[in-house]
């Protein structure tokens, strides 16, 4: 074949809005439910921005009978007026044109989340129909678009009184752009609930209009982050009452809540312009350093620590800690265009600052709560101590007995970006896998049966685990994290961990149990996309004549039966991955070419621990209670 020359004519342009569709994931992530959920939080953020600025005093955020979705505010209303350069209204500028709002100014914003001018533009690239509503100064507007461009030029379409102000959006969100189009509520209002509690002043009306989960109920959190703390220490043991101090340095606005309970555990929740920080960034760093600093200080003062003790460790302050840290920035830089991690270093100084200041004023006031909270410091590190001495000894009686008896059948590749490991239940389908595999890049660990639940498990069971020990060994990564000062997601050997079980409700449970363990003890594989589940057909149709076709689910057999009805094929049903072959293993679930990969992602980390908790715990009512409630939107789906 000729080589195409690379010349100028190589070189593609986008026009407008193409770039969202061609690329959708560059601008919301995913186009699975996270994605999905995306397209609201970014029209709600620019209410909240709004707000921000002393405007918006509430928001209505509405799932329609029709799949669409309508979110309103009592802001000022976009402006109508036709934009000087763009030659076009200034409404049809912010939904056409990326990288265009008012949030570039130093005037019209001082504070606000949203992408920066890219949020309502990508929204309407990837929806099939949206209309925007504005009332502003006594008058009506409306435009509509498909699929991201206007039907028509914004028109004047009738009036309101001149104090009813506000922007209303409704969307379609795009089939052929998304994987699913149905929200799910749970997801929505979760974020919403959260946004108000960031907000004290702000109400949020939610409906949800869809007959099977018809819902309407109104968010309003006076108490803000004091009563967020509450929410999330819900049902638990506490240790000292909530702590909360607020200041404004050099334009950055801090606010911090945290009170510590009694469970053997940190959740440190970070917030950027009311933006859910998932991965922390230098508001985080800036508080626990700040806050670690103090609570050794304390401890040597009143003789907890000795000259001759080590200070406590970062983790054994948080022992136990529940806190909300929230800046607000007037230009803030984040990792990543979805914004999980900040990046200013002025918001580690002013956090740390505030947080010194904030801390001291309660605890000199309060030193029966201080004696409380560094007895939680104490305790964390006479358990941390007793751990580092059994993962030594785990370590040192492991390391070669692991790599001798034949569990992890390693890959020839010593890149990691290149390649997987997977994890396997049972002895059968390991070996097939070994045999089927692509040695130079694909890894095979054989698990026996169901691992620990960490959910329920004391720390010295999940060390003293043998599945668990032989993931942890075989990642490379370290030890658990949080419980030790080695974890290194750099040094993990394999970029994809791929969970594969039968698919039958064992394998699922599985699935589950694995899932936990990552998910409270590695977290970082999880987000930052290294953890996968395999999709192993559940059957193979074979007719007379032709080639065999893998089926993976009921509804693909029922449409398979409907499409050659009146003709004659074998259907094999399997069992379990042990009874393929390694030739369909590798065809089916290994090669990269033709196999389904679900990737593992967290849209909603709060809501996402809850749950973990809820039903992997040792609650029974609650969990039964979710069952029932969520038991008609349980699909068999391989």
């Amino acid at each position: 074949m000729a080589k195409k020359d690379y010349g100028a004519e190589s070189i593609s342009i986008l026009e407008g809005l193409e770039a969202v569709r061609k690329r959708p994931g560059m601008y919301i992530g995913s186009v699975g439910t996270r994605g999905l959920n995306h397209l609201i939080y970014e029209i709600v953020d620019n209410a909240v921005d709004e707000h921000l600025a002393g405007y918006c005093s509430e928001i209505s955020v509405t799932l329609n009978e029709d799949g669409s979705v309508t979110v309103s505010d009592n802001g000022r209303g976009i402006p109508v007026s036709k934009h000087p350069t763009a030659g076009v209204s200034a409404v049809e500028v912010v939904f056409t044109i990326l990288h265009a709002g008012g949030k570039f100014g130093d005037e019209t914003y001082k504070i606000s989340g949203g992408l920066h001018g890219v949020g309502s533009a990508v929204v309407n690239a990837l929806s099939k129909t949206l209309s925007v509503t504005v009332k502003r100064e006594g008058k009506v507007y409306m435009q509509s678009y498909e699929k991201g461009k206007p039907l028509s030029p914004l028109k004047e379409t009738g009036t309101c009184a001149k104090k009813d102000t506000g922007t209303t959006v409704t969307f379609l969100p795009d089939d052929e752009i998304f994987e699913k189009t149905v929200f799910k509520a749970e997801m929505v209002r979760s974020r919403l609930h959260e946004t108000v509690y960031l907000n004290p002043s702000l109400k949020i009306n939610f409906e949800d209009k869809r007959p099977e989960s018809a819902l309407k109920e109104c968010f309003y959190e006076p108490d803000g982050l004091s009563a967020y703390v509450r929410e999330l220490n819900k049902g638990k043991e506490t240790v000292c009452d909530i702590v909360r101090f607020s200041e404004t340095t050099d334009d950055i606005e801090v606010e911090i809540a945290f009170q510590f309970v009694d469970v053997f555990e940190e959740n440190i929740l970070g917030f950027c312009n009311t933006i859910f920080t998932q991965e922390g960034g230098t508001h985080i760093t800036g508080f626990k350093t700040k806050f670690t600093t103090i609570i050794n200080q304390y401890a040597r003062e009143l003789g907890v620590l000795k000259e001759k003790d080590a200070n406590f460790t970062g983790f054994d302050v948080r022992n136990g800690m529940t806190a909300i840290v929230a800046v607000k920035h007037p230009d803030p830089r984040f990792e990543g265009q979805t914004k999980t991690k900040l990046d200013n270093p002025d918001a580690s100084t002013v956090v740390a600052n505030i947080t010194g200041t904030g801390v001291t004023h309660f605890f000199d006031k309060n030193p029966d709560q201080l004696k409380a909270v560094i007895e939680c410091a104490n305790k964390s590190a006479k358990i941390r101590k007793a751990e580092e001495k059994a993962r030594t000894n785990m370590l040192t009686k492991s390391k070669f007995s692991f790599d001798s008896n034949g569990k992890l059948a390693n890959c020839e590749s010593k890149k990691p970006s290149e390649c997987e490991i997977f994890i396997v239940e049972g002895d059968s389908a390991g070996g097939s896998a070994k045999t089927a595999r692509n040695r130079t890049t694909q890894a095979i660990l054989p698990i026996r049966g169901k691992i620990l639940n960490v959910e329920k498990a004391s720390i010295d069971k999940v060390l003293g685990n043998a599945e668990i020990q032989s993931m942890i060994l075989a990642f490379g990564c370290g030890f658990l994290e949080g419980y030790g000062n080695d974890f290194d997601i750099s040094k993990l050997k394999y970029d994809k961990i791929v969970i594969m079980t039968d698919a039958d409700v064992d394998g699922a449970h599985i699935d589950t149990l694995l899932l936990t363990f990552f998910y409270r003890f590695m977290p970082d594989l999880i987000n930052q996309g290294h953890v996968y589940i395999a999709t192993p057909p559940l059957y193979r149709a074979k007719p007379k004549k032709g080639d065999g076709v893998y089926l993976y689910d009921d509804r693909a057999l029922e449409k398979y039966r409907k499409e050659h009805e009146g003709e004659s094929f074998e259907v094999q049903r399997y069992k379990g991955l042990g009874e393929m072959d390694p030739e369909q293993l590798w065809e089916t679930t290994l090669n990269p070419e033709t196999r389904i990969l679900k990737q593992v992602e967290i849209e909603d980390a709060i809501l996402a621990s809850q749950v973990t908790e809820m039903l992997m715990g040792s609650d029974v009512p609650p969990r039964r209670e979710f069952i029932y409630e969520h038991a008609d939107e349980a699909v068999i789906d391989a």
